[in-house]
């Protein structure tokens, strides 16, 4: 199996946690009434050319407005999408391109310094309410009432497991994997302002590492958001595989890159 058909195979089975797909010759629409707001929950996932963009985004309209969800297109291999793309466009569509990278961990630990007072668990019935709260701080991760559903799903489901970090007692770090078959991606990996530049990060990774290699995972995936964030990824050997040319048109509500920060 290629590097690419590993990423898309690992990407739709993660879909498939939280939201409901329909097949097309276009693409995918995935959708979930009961996550409105969240974005990847609920988009049209163009992947290949499409012969009739007129039609393709008045069924994607027509669909999203039946279910009262904004409509939105994900698109890729936009060189061949430029038709769609003007048409969107015209269709009263914003628009935003991303260069996203790719990385993919080469099963190399990267030794620290443990640094005293920091301790890594797993989130549990016990921490959970201390970890949701903790997510939901954290901005770049979007809207609270949005991460907070998403979060409590994903705790319930066997693929996902949550991690928490401490500093002096304090919960100040977390992670996230999904595990599918012998592929796992690393997300929601974040500290709180207050804690940044500390090198919190490194213990949270460096730990999940380890725990990945117990767990038999042979791919460790990484999606970082921008450059800097690879740059991070980087020094605890992620290599970048390819970057990944996307666009993403919607109709109203804020952009990624706004969410993002």
């Amino acid at each position: 199996m290629t590097t690419l058909q590993d990423i898309f195979a690992l990407d739709y089975a993660y879909l498939e946690t939280f939201t409901n797909q329909i097949d097309t010759t276009w693409g995918s629409i995935f959708y979930n009434e009961n996550q409105p707001n969240y974005y990847t929950a609920n988009h049209a996932h163009i992947s290949n050319e499409c012969q009739n963009p007129q039609k393709v985004i008045k069924d994607v309209i027509d669909f999203f407005n039946s279910k009262n969800i904004i409509p939105r297109f994900y698109i890729y291999n936009l060189k061949v999408q430029q038709d769609l793309l003007s048409e969107l466009k015209s269709s009263g569509f914003k628009y935003e391109e991303f260069i996203s990278p790719v990385q993919l961990w080469n099963n190399d630990v990267v030794e620290i310094m443990n640094k005293k007072h920091v301790k890594v668990e797993k989130v549990t019935n016990k921490n959970l309410q201390e970890a949701l709260e903790l997510e939901c701080s954290i901005k770049e991760f979007g809207e609270k009432e949005t991460i907070e559903k998403l979060y409590k799903e994903q705790y319930e489901h066997h693929a996902f497991t949550h991690y928490l970090l401490r500093y002096n007692g304090k919960a100040c770090s977390t992670a996230c994997i999904f595990v599918n078959d012998k592929q796992a991606q690393m997300e929601s990996v974040a500290t709180i302002e207050e804690f940044r530049g500390k090198g919190l990060i490194g213990e949270l990774i460096h730990f999940i590492q380890r725990e990945v290699i117990d767990r038999g995972v042979e791919k460790l995936w990484v999606f970082p958001i921008n450059e800097s964030v690879e740059k991070v990824y980087r020094k605890y050997g992620f290599q970048t595989v390819f970057k990944m040319n996307s666009g993403h048109a919607y109709l109203s509500g804020k952009s990624i890159k706004e969410i993002h920060g």
